[in-house]
Order: C-alpha cells, then sequence, then structure tokens
C-alpha cells in the first residue's frame, strides 16, 4: 500500500530512507532534517508516522486561479511557488494544537456538523482502504472509524484508514488525540480493541506526505477526503492528478473546502465577519492573528466552484459534481475514477 511513486522530484532519498519497506518514493526528495519528523529528529523518534516530505500543511497549493509554475499565492500576497508550502508550514505549525479551536472561528463551529456529513455522503463500508489527505489531526478519521466500527463484520474484512498530511506538528497532534481516543500505538495505530490483522479490524496510520507525491500505490486506495486542506496546496492540478493516480476503478474522492458565496449580500456579511471578527478573535484566543488572517485570505484567492470541478474533470475524474452549503460558504466536490 505504502510505495514509491511515480513522481518525478529529485533529489533522491538516502539509502537510510529508501530502507523503510513499501513507504517512499526514491523519486521523492527525503525529508529535510535528518529524515523528517518534528525538531529535525529521525522520522522513527516521533512515533509511528512515516515522513515523505516536511513542507505545508497537507499538501503543495496553488491558491491563485492559475497554475503558474514560478508564482502563486500566500493569502494577498505573491510569492515564489517554492515559498509557498514553507509559510503554509508556519501557520500550521503554530495552530496545531488549537485546530479545533481555528476551525471554529472559521465556520461559526458548524465544520463539527458539516464533517459528520461528509463521512455520511461518503457512506465508508468494512473492507475499503481510505486516505485521509491533510487529514492531521484526524477529525474525519475518527468519523470514519466510528463509522464502520457501528457495521456489522460479517465477512470479517478490514479496514484501513491513512492519514496524510505533509506537516509533521499537525500529525503528532492527530497521535495525541488517537491516545486520547484509547488507541494503542504500535507499528501502525490500531482503533481501540482491533488488531491490524483480527477480522473485522480496523486499523489507521499516520503518514507524512506530500499531495504532489503521495506516497501511495497506483489503484490502491477505495475512497480519498480531503476536508479544508486543498486551497493550502502549492499546485491544485499535480495533486488532483495524484489523487486520481492512486484511487481504484470506481475509487471516490470528496473534498469539503470553503469557497465562493454565491448571493451578494450574504457574500458581503461573510467577508465582514471574516475579516474582522475571525484575526483578532483569534488573536485574543490563541495569542497570534497572522495565521488566521492567511486563511481568510486563502479563502478568497481560492477557486471557485465550477473552476475546481473543472480541474478535477482535467485530472481525469468522472461523474463530477459539487454540493454547496450555505449558499457556497463551502463546497463538498465528488469525483470518481472509472478506468
Amino acid at each position: 500500500m505504502l510505495v514509491g511513486t511515480k513522481c518525478e522530484r529529485t533529489p533522491p532519498y538516502s539509502a537510510a530512507t529508501r530502507a523503510l519497506p513499501r513507504a517512499l518514493s526514491a523519486h521523492c526528495p527525503a525529508p529535510r532534517g535528518a529524515l523528517g519528523g518534528a525538531g529535525g529528529e529521525p522520522w522513527h523518534a516521533v512515533g509511528s508516522t512515516r515522513s515523505v516530505r516536511k513542507r505545508g500543511r497537507g499538501m503543495s497549493s496553488d491558491t491563485g486561479r492559475t497554475e503558474d509554475a514560478t508564482e502563486t499565492h500566500f493569502g494577498f500576497q505573491t510569492v515564489r511557488s517554492d515559498q509557498k508550502a514553507k509559510l503554509v508550514g508556519q501557520v500550521f505549525s503554530a495552530v496545531a494544537s488549537r485546530y479545533d479551536l481555528m476551525n471554529d472561528f472559521m465556520s461559526a463551529g458548524l465544520h463539527r456538523m458539516w464533517k459528520d456529513e461528509l463521512v455520511a455522503a461518503l457512506g465508508p463500508q468494512r473492507g475499503m482502504t481510505f486516505v485521509d489527505l491533510a487529514g492531521g489531526t484526524g477529525d474525519v478519521t475518527f468519523r470514519i472509524v466510528d463509522a464502520l466500527r457501528a457495521q456489522k463484520a460479517d465477512d470479517g474484512a478490514s479496514s484501513k484508514i491513512f492519514v496524510c498530511d505533509i506537516n509533521a506538528e499537525m500529525l503528532q497532534e492527530g497521535r495525541r488525540r488517537a491516545k486520547e481516543r484509547g488507541y494503542s500505538q504500535g507499528d501502525t495505530w490500531l482503533s481501540s480493541a482491533d488488531a491490524a490483522s483480527a477480522p473485522g479490524g480496523v486499523h489507521v496510520e499516520f503518514v507524512q506526505g506530500d499531495a504532489e507525491c503521495l506516497p501511495f500505490e497506483d489503484a490502491s486506495v477505495d475512497a480519498l477526503t480531503i476536508a479544508f486542506g486543498l486551497r493550502n496546496v502549492t499546485r491544485t492540478l499535480p495533486a488532483l492528478k495524484e489523487v486520481r493516480r492512486v484511487l481504484k476503478k470506481g475509487g471516490r474522492f470528496m473534498c469539503m473546502e470553503f469557497s465562493k458565496v454565491q448571493d451578494p449580500l450574504l457574500r458581503q456579511a461573510y467577508d465582514l465577519y471574516s475579516f474582522n471578527v475571525i484575526p483578532p478573535v483569534g488573536g485574543l484566543v490563541a495569542g497570534d492573528a497572522q495565521p488566521y488572517q492567511y486563511l481568510v485570505e486563502s479563502i478568497r484567492k481560492w477557486h471557485d466552484q465550477e473552476t475546481l470541478a473543472a480541474l478535477m474533470r482535467q485530472a481525469g475524474m468522472k461523474q463530477v459534481t459539487y454540493t454547496n452549503v450555505l449558499n457556497g460558504v463551502v463546497a463538498v466536490h465528488s469525483g470518481f475514477r472509472f478506468d
């Protein structure tokens, strides 16, 4: 499942990194520092997280309207593409321990209900393999685990969920939350009372990886989700092509992301709330307003609903649809791989 990919990146991994069984691509660059992980420590020093690349939150990113190879947007700033990931990484490293609080500000607390609905629409079934992309803190993953464990394991099929995020601090927060939920730590993180090999078991692994160079086999994933992470990617189209590559035939991609409000009056009210309430209150509660300022700006530089749908089709996905939530404050996009 976790293997080398076909991404063309240099330099190759060190011999020590390549020795990790079925985990990393020799065509993706080695993680910065030692072999990745918090503070430049080797990957094994931060638990079972496997490193692919330490850059920014959840992936690479084009928050602008084009896929420019040299420039992109960091909020309202124009920056070099090779700077974006580092800047985004600093934002999410700063808010990792307060990520739920950040999303509460961004969505007026509604993100919890929206994620419930995302997983309900996905319809997870026993025996499936999932990737929760940009899912470091486990919000969506834990909901998938709950949905799977509520089902009878009549056929004994085991399920796998890979939480894939580029940011080590976000993954560390996810592991902390997994421990709070009673998950046990081993070579992988296992849902409590289940073993990875047990009939009907559900197991979860945290994987550090880049959305533009996913560390998964071709056609190996039944469903891939990303919630509020795709707009932080440096280049959207390459990431979507990677999503399609790892999906099995019939596999589904679901993306939940802040989007373009359709009604002009509601859009104006939402902008007033976003720029005049979220950063100042975030600064008071979290001690730093700048991450919240970036996040509200990044929403305005993000693709609208139709543009993202067109990019999904360009990446090779079929039956692409989207549903607006709260008049487009959030949009849920869906697409499939059929070939």
